[in-house]
């Protein structure tokens, strides 16, 4: 270990941690969306709805939601290889049972314990990332392991639709688990740890208002649209009430404990204006990736694995640029790519407004590649300069914050889009509208909400600094006094808890 730290320092190439991290991220991170393109085959098969079955998504990300939140102090009292370990059996467990599930509801709780798993891969990957990548070289570093963060739920479709046109869903599923398990196993046996692990009781209130709070608010919004509104209203509002006990509880831990994830990371403003952009980004990724799949085979009749060829120009592009636009982050700094790709991101989704029958299907292929391009302009810098404005010892729950907001960001957005769409088709179905081109028009009410929401990102890459200047970075003076003198009581107050 001590070889490819001496390395990393002196730039010239990523440890080998990082690596071993990184691939094992990208695997399980690639469950994430892999199901997408099964959905209209869940239906069948499983004889569920499609609001139903878009819980084989929306259910792992808000797992993952759910359980991230406890990684920040997970991560400060394991070892390395003990949390790579847990997360990885974890998902192999969840892979095993959802390959064999007989029923709808065991596939549930398949994808449910490989998000257990997943969760704590991301921010083990990011924490590990900081602390031993100097940060004139994150950029290069980061941009690497935006083929895991991004690129991996990226890909997840157009593997699904490979893998489904010739066989089951299940074989998504077993075609994982052996590929996982040697993984597994390559990592263990050359894995290191960084760091010593600290020691600290949990707080199991927290974790429970946390993981209510998430899901009540997830799925009282995909509830929306299916009758009476009143119930879902109910259910959202029940789930801001234990979210804002969370953080009621987490300040008080603050002063007399530990916390389970410590909000005095939002102190920082540049690591603040990096979450919202981020969790709005992944919003806007995450609708138009549940919503084409749908619209290429239910409307245009498409198979998986022609839905799959035509989304996997966007996905490369993304993989390809990802080292390139951690270069350019190093050379030039964040807001070259942020804002530029702020606005790829909302124009994407505006022109995915006018899908019509009949629309160019290099049309739909350009409009992709654009959003994807944009995406991956957009995340290097945004996780860098975010992570970075923080100091070394919160860099755990920085990492969890990020990834918590992320999954809540993509599950809101599936299920935002599949309920506005739900509801404008069953409207106009009810006026008596074709209901081919009632959920044509669902759709493209649906992306327009998608688009307009990003309008919140080009806000946000404006206001974001060019380089890190946090008093803990590499970048120079201090954001404010104000800002340094916070981060300073934050570390006297955590060493005193």
């Amino acid at each position: 270990m001590s070889a490819d730290l001496s390395d990393i320092k002196k730039g010239q190439r990523t440890p080998t941690v990082i690596r071993l991290l990184v691939l094992a991220t990208f695997v399980v991170i690639l469950n994430e969306t892999i199901m997408i393109n099964a959905i209209p085959r869940l239906m069948v098969d499983l004889h569920v709805s499609d609001r139903s079955a878009q819980w084989v998504s929306t259910a792992f990300m808000l797992t993952m939601a759910a359980t991230i939140p406890v990684t920040g102090w997970f991560l400060q009292r394991v070892t390395t290889r003990r949390a790579y370990t847990i997360a990885m059996c974890v998902f192999l467990l969840g892979t095993a049972i959802a390959a064999v599930a007989p029923s709808f509801a065991v596939l549930l709780v398949g994808r449910v314990v490989q998000a257990g798993g997943t969760a704590v891969m991301m921010p083990l990957l990011m924490t590990t990332l900081m602390t031993v990548v100097p940060e004139q070289d994150r950029g290069r570093v980061m941009g690497n392991v935006t083929l895991a963060i991004s690129v991996a739920p990226a890909m997840g479709p157009v593997i699904s639709g490979l893998v489904l046109q010739i066989g089951s869903w299940r074989w998504l599923f077993a075609l994982v688990l052996p590929i996982a398990a040697a993984v597994t196993a390559f990592g263990l046996r050359h894995l290191e740890d960084i760091g010593e692990p600290q020691t600290g009781a949990i707080d199991w209130f927290s974790v429970v208002f946390a993981g209510f709070g998430f899901g009540s608010l997830v799925y009282g919004l995909s509830k929306f649209g299916s009758g009476n509104a009143a119930v879902p209203a109910v259910i959202v509002a029940a789930g801001v009430a234990l979210i804002a006990i969370f953080v009621f509880r987490q300040l008080n831990l603050q002063r007399s404990g530990t916390p389970l994830l410590d909000l005095r990371i939002l102190l920082a403003p540049t690591y603040t204006k990096a979450l919202v952009l981020m969790a709005v980004a992944f919003l806007a990724m995450m609708g138009s990736m549940i919503l084409l799949p749908l619209y290429l085979q239910n409307l245009r009749g498409l198979s998986p694995l022609q839905t799959g060829l035509l989304v996997m120009p966007g996905g490369l592009a993304m993989g390809l640029l990802g080292p390139t636009v951690g270069k350019v982050f190093d050379r030039l700094g964040g807001r070259i790519l942020v804002i530029p790709g702020a606005i790829g991101i909302t124009a994407a989704l505006a022109g995915f407004t006018q899908i019509s029958l009949s629309i160019p299907y290099w049309v739909l292929i350009a409009l992709h590649v654009l959003l994807m391009v944009s995406l991956a302009a957009t995340f290097t810098p945004v996780f860098t300069l975010g992570l970075g404005a923080l100091p070394p010892h919160l860099y755990s729950h920085g990492s969890s914050m990020l990834g918590t907001l992320q999954q809540v960001a993509a599950a809101f957005g599936t299920a935002l889009v599949v309920t506005i769409m739900s509801s404008r088709a069953t409207t106009l179905t009810g006026r008596g509208e074709n209901p081919l081109n009632a959920h044509l028009d669902g759709m493209r009410l649906a992306f327009g909400v998608s688009a307009a929401l990003a309008v919140v990102l080009i806000v946000m890459a404006v206001l974001l600094p060019n380089r890190d200047s946090s008093p803990h970075g590499h970048g120079g003076g201090a954001e404010s006094p104000l800002d340094a003198e916070a981060a300073d009581l934050a570390a006297v107050e955590l060493v005193k808890d």
